[in-house]
């Protein structure tokens, strides 16, 4: 069987529970999920007269889906910091939005079981279209209170520069 890792003593693939996320240059505190990172490209179709009864497709526009983030309420306003950008109440009549800065790059990072960085993916002009800042609170329930943002992107890419480490390996205790 071929191997396609530059690691060949690892077979697993990494799991979805360790990761980060980075906007400003700083990791964000507490972020307990993140949408998957999806594209899609219209298909054109067409065909010319001459063609048999078939038609020919070729790839068109491509649009990338928006990414959720989901953390714990604490009193960390970046959420909120970020969200207030594109909608701020107390902006003022005309004053509600502030472009100027309403866009982020962020980075996503996931780490293997050794707590490694082996993959990265940064996304390209981020802003928050749906900020949710509490759930539904019920009296009854045993939850953590999540807040929510949407985040709209321009494109997303792998950081080719975040390669494949050598796993660690934990020596046998001496047999004795």
């Amino acid at each position: 069987m071929a191997q396609f890792s530059v690691n060949a003593q690892r077979f697993d693939p990494y799991k979805n529970f360790k990761f980060r996320v980075k906007w400003d240059g700083r990791y964000v505190a507490g972020i307990s999920k993140v949408g998957g990172l999806k594209r899609t490209t219209e298909v054109v179709k067409h065909r010319e007269g001459g063609d048999p009864s078939t038609t020919r497709k070729s790839p068109g526009r491509t649009e990338f889906d928006a990414v959720t983030l989901d953390r714990g309420v604490t009193h960390d306003v970046e959420f909120e910091r970020w969200a207030n950008k594109v909608w701020h109440l107390g902006g003022g009549l005309g004053a509600e939005v502030s472009l100027k800065d309403f866009r982020k790059d962020i980075i996503i990072e996931v780490y293997n079981e050794a707590g490694q960085l082996v993959i990265a993916y940064k996304l390209y002009r981020c802003w928050v279209s749906e900020y949710q800042a509490l759930p539904d609170l019920d009296a009854n329930a045993n939850a953590v209170a999540i807040q929510h943002i949407k985040l709209e992107n321009e494109g997303w890419e792998r950081d080719v520069d975040v390669t494949e480490p050598t796993e660690p390996s934990f020596a046998e205790p001496p047999v004795g």
